[in-house]
This record gives C-alpha cells, sequence and structure tokens, in this order.
C-alpha cells in the first residue's frame, strides 16, 4: 500500500501534462515546418490538435481528473464533489487570463499601428492610404475593421470610427489615435509628429505595466507557493507511512480539520490574491 500514493500521484500527473501540453506538438511542428506543418500535425495519429474536437478535452477538466484519482485512493466521494466545484471555478479564472492576454496583444497591436501609420506618412502617403496598409498588418482595429477602413478609403468620419474601434478591451489607445487624426485635420498639424509622441507614450506605459508585473512576480510566486502546502504535507504523511487521506475523509476529526482548513486555504489564497492584485493597478 506504500506504493500505491506514488502511483496515483504519477498517474495523475501524466494525464494533467496530457491535457495541459497538448498544444505543444502541434505548436513546434508549425514552427519547424512552415509551409506544411499544418498538414503534417492534423495527418498525426497521435496529435491531440485531431482528437479534441471528438472528445472535449479542456484544461479545466484536469480538476476532474486528479478528483478521480484522490477518489479512488481516498474511497470517498467528497474529492469527486470537491473536482466537480473546481472545474467552473478553473474555466473561468482561465477564460479571464486569457481576456487578459488578448487585451494585451491588442494593446501591442495599436502600438504598432500608430508607428506603422507615422511610417507610412513619412514614405510619402496620404492619411487614408497610409491607414488602410498599417490596418491590415496589425490587425488592431478588431471587428471595427471594415467600418474604420471604409470611412479611411471613402472620406468617411475616421475618427468617430477609430473611437468606437477603442471601446474594444486593450484598444483604449485608438482614442489618441483618433484625436490625433482629428487635429490634422482641423487644425493642420502634422500627424506623424502626433502619432510619434503617441507611440511613445503608450511605449511608456506598457513598459510600465511590465515593470510592475516583474517586481510583483515573488509575490505570485508566495500565493503559488502557500496554495502547494497542503499537497506538500499530504505527500509528507505519505512519506512517514501514514495514511493521510484515511484520516481525512473517513473521520468525523478528519472531515472537520478538511472543512475548515479548506476554509482557511480558501480565505488565505483570496486575500492575498486581492494584495497582489491591488498593487498592479495602475
Amino acid at each position: 500500500m506504500t506504493g500505491q500514493p506514488v502511483y496515483a500521484a504519477v498517474c495523475a500527473g501524466a494525464a494533467v501534462w496530457l491535457l495541459l501540453d497538448r498544444q505543444r506538438g502541434p505548436r513546434r511542428a508549425r514552427l519547424l515546418f512552415a509551409g506544411g506543418g499544418e498538414t503534417a500535425v492534423r495527418a498525426a495519429p497521435w496529435s491531440w490538435r485531431r482528437w479534441t474536437p471528438v472528445v472535449g478535452l479542456r484544461r479545466e477538466w484536469a480538476c476532474l481528473v486528479v478528483a478521480v484519482v484522490l477518489a479512488v485512493l481516498g474511497e470517498s466521494v467528497l474529492p469527486l464533489v470537491a473536482g466537480a466545484c473546481a472545474v467552473p471555478l478553473v474555466a473561468r479564472r482561465l477564460r479571464a487570463a486569457e481576456r487578459a492576454r488578448e487585451r494585451e496583444r491588442r494593446a501591442d497591436a495599436v502600438i504598432a499601428l500608430c508607428g506603422a501609420v507615422a511610417g507610412e506618412l513619412r514614405a510619402g502617403w496620404q492619411p487614408g492610404q497610409a491607414l488602410l496598409w498599417a490596418a491590415r498588418d496589425t490587425g488592431a482595429l478588431g471587428g471595427e475593421e471594415a467600418a474604420v477602413l471604409a470611412a479611411a478609403r471613402f472620406g468617411g468620419d475616421v475618427p468617430e470610427a477609430l473611437r468606437r474601434a477603442a471601446r474594444e478591451d486593450g484598444a483604449d489607445g485608438l482614442v489618441g489615435l483618433a484625436t490625433c487624426w482629428q487635429v490634422a485635420v482641423d487644425g493642420g498639424a502634422g500627424l506623424a509628429a502626433g502619432l510619434d509622441r503617441l507611440d511613445a507614450a503608450l511605449r511608456e506605459r506598457r513598459d510600465q505595466r511590465e515593470r510592475l508585473r516583474a517586481q510583483l512576480a515573488g509575490a505570485w510566486a508566495t500565493v503559488g507557493l502557500l496554495a502547494l502546502l497542503p499537497v506538500v504535507a499530504l505527500a509528507m504523511g505519505w512519506a512517514l507511512g501514514a495514511d493521510p487521506l484515511r484520516v481525512l475523509l473517513h473521520t468525523p476529526a478528519g472531515l472537520g480539520c478538511l472543512a475548515v482548513g479548506g476554509l482557511l486555504e480558501g480565505l488565505g489564497l483570496w486575500w492575498a490574491g486581492r494584495i497582489v492584485r491591488a498593487g498592479e493597478e495602475p
């Protein structure tokens, strides 16, 4: 029985690795074979990309996989209940992280758009033509790209179209582009010079955000370490020859300690995360 927790942990780790790393192979193949990488990945019989649409696996279901292993190991249904409750919470967290990454990608695209438009203007293009060429390469306009390009091509209200595009997450820099465009059209000011200053301001804001994130990396590492402490305690119990899951899941004192400990663990993680996120706010 002493090797049973080790085998279960190995199985759980392998399952989690397969769930979380199923995109690594296709991504590497696309990098190595730029022309035919996608075809090669689709033809591979072992590719997760081929079977994921059928199975419907997502990263948050790793919680349920670990819960099944713990339920079998501890001979209790409580880990299954906890895993089922954790799936929507983890899914919500993953969606929030994806939205944050998309917001940062959009902000970087807006910076690239400002620099590209300024470069096209210095190359001799008219503002509308410069915006048409730059927008196709950066993809910073999102769902309003067609409206902005139509306004630039046919002499419409480009600043208003840019302000509508700025409503998307991460695209608030387009408000500055719209303002520069409006000033250049109404007052005759140089659009390229205004875009250079806007590009510098947006880059400075991005660099400030990156510096702040680097300074808070240690705090987030501490939060992650606190989250792993109960797992370390269980592993130490198994290493000493005890059976912590049986005590926690099948005795009144263990169930009480599990409930109180889980509540305190959740409150501690929430409070620590709240403190760190407050430091990330501008």
